[in-house]
């Protein structure tokens, strides 16, 4: 099954997509990869899920990839003696360690890690912001605050904190529980939710033990200051606005996005952009023109993945929102303009033989009009390094490890086919002239081009490149 498009798409799961027949309608619609939610979902519910994603993947022999996304620290408020609070500009509110139930005065904040990293003008933003508290006065045991934006405050409402760096790990007891579920099931992407340091993503990977990817889902001012530093750590960020906008200024997300999108591109890492992208087709057949236009300016910026969320969980148009996307995809990526504003933020390779040679491979394809770039790689970096280049040539990423190509399927432009080493070089000519013909990327008589690491199924080893024709038939191969 061949995509007519670059852009990856990643769709979540939920009440509207749990069974195996819509996930294959899903994936058959254009979904590349699906999102396993943790904050709704059980273990045995995640394996069920998983189960069907693969019997999907075997039905159509095509590498599926699978994200579990971790809930992450949920910061709240206790409970309020009568429910909830009303609260009005001016007013000294108070958050202490007492677990006596709150009034209008005061409340009892359950995360001592907050209360110890609060100061004087750090903010609050209660209720995704509704309501927003000022720290007038602070200590390990108790915050005076100011109301600066009046509403209800109620039990349980979540917290956030836009000035606030917490010290502690942002994986709790929860997190690992449902990472080491998850690894078990053999999953292949990690999300890390509401991450602020390096050090989170470090913790992450320490646990997985290169079992899976990591993805540092980007939500929080503190992680944005630190872009680079967990850039360098993780294998791919998520440019998460829905919590990004409640912590920071809403002018200011689209800028962010930018930054991590030619960021990531930068780094060889994929990024996905998501959040809203067609939040309206939770409940209409069609997005409005707002969203379309959402969605392809993440694709114009060149993201690898644009993600649904509530979209293909819980929404009344599922397959609708998958087929919306895709075709959006499409139609931007046939755009004049599109590859040359994705070859304007071209960067130079990094100066490393792996990497000029995935450039000059891109260069050459582009230059002889080559019908497809193929990949040998058993990690799965030859394939990043070549898709990071955003060739207008096809890739098509051949690998003996099924591994690899589900963490590719989120990668923009990789077409995954899984296969088996090759023992010498012209057997590994002649394998991918093949599947470039069974796969529906070359004819007879077109050319291909190789890139390979010698000796060959040597992790990390890209050293060679190599053009070849495609004979006649399936059936034949001669090198260039």
């Amino acid at each position: 099954m061949r995509r007519q498009r670059r852009t990856k798409i990643v769709a979540t799961l939920g009440p509207a997509s749990s069974d195996e027949a819509m996930i294959e309608k899903l994936f058959l619609a254009g979904a590349d990869v699906f999102r396993i939610n943790m904050s709704h979902t059980s273990h045995d519910a995640m394996r069920a899920y998983v189960e069907m994603i693969r019997s999907v993947e075997s039905k159509h022999s095509r590498p599926i990839g699978i994200l579990v996304d971790l809930q992450g620290p949920k910061l709240r408020l206790d409970k309020f003696e009568k429910g909830s609070a009303e609260l009005k500009v001016g007013d000294m509110f108070i958050l202490d360690s007492d677990k006596t139930p709150g009034d209008k005065t005061r409340v009892h904040l359950p995360h001592p890690e907050i209360l110890a990293a609060l100061e004087v003008g750090h903010r609050l933003l209660i209720n995704d912001g509704k309501v927003r508290l000022i720290v007038t006065d602070a200590t390990p045991k108790r915050a005076l605050t100011r109301v600066e934006v009046a509403g209800t405050v109620s039990d349980r409402k979540g917290v956030s904190l836009p000035d606030s760096t917490i010290t502690v790990s942002a994986l709790t007891v929860k997190d690992r529980s449902d990472l080491e579920a998850a690894l078990e099931t053999g999953i292949d992407w990690i999300a890390l939710s509401f991450i602020q340091r390096p050090e989170d993503v470090a913790d992450a990977k320490k646990i997985a033990r290169g079992r899976a990817a990591i993805m540092a889902k980007i939500e929080k001012p503190q992680a944005v200051k630190r872009l680079s530093e967990i850039l360098e750590q993780s294998d791919s960020l998520m440019v998460a606005r829905g919590d990004l906008g409640v912590e920071l200024p809403l002018e200011e997300v689209p800028g962010v996005q930018k930054q991590m999108t030619r960021g990531a591109r930068r780094a060889g890492k994929p990024v996905v952009v998501a959040t809203q992208m067609l939040e309206s087709m939770i409940n209409s057949p069609v997005p409005t023109r707002a969203e379309v236009s959402d969605v392809a300016t993440a694709i114009f910026e060149g993201a690898d993945a644009i993600m649904l969320s509530a979209e293909s969980a819980a929404g009344n148009f599922p397959v609708e929102a998958v087929e919306t996307m895709s075709r959006i995809a499409e139609a931007v990526e046939r755009d004049p303009t599109y590859h040359s504003i994705i070859k304007a933020q071209h960067q130079a390779p990094e100066a490393t033989g792996a990497d000029a040679i995935a450039s000059a491979a891109w260069q050459i394809a582009e230059t002889l009009d080559l019908a497809a770039i193929l990949c040998l790689t058993s990690s799965g970096a030859t394939g990043l390094r070549v898709a990071r280049e955003r060739p207008k040539n096809p890739i098509i990423a051949l690998s003996p490890s099924v591994h690899t190509a589900r963490r590719l399927a989120l990668v923009w432009g990789v077409h995954c086919v899984v296969t088996e080493d090759a023992s010498d070089i012209d057997e590994m000519v002649d394998r991918a002239c093949r599947i470039s013909f069974r796969e529906g990327f070359a004819k007879t008589g077109q050319r291909v081009i190789i890139v390979a690491g010698v000796p060959l199924g040597t992790p990390g080893a890209t050293n060679m490149v190599r053009i070849a024709f495609v004979g006649a038939g399936s059936e034949e191969a001669s090198p260039d």
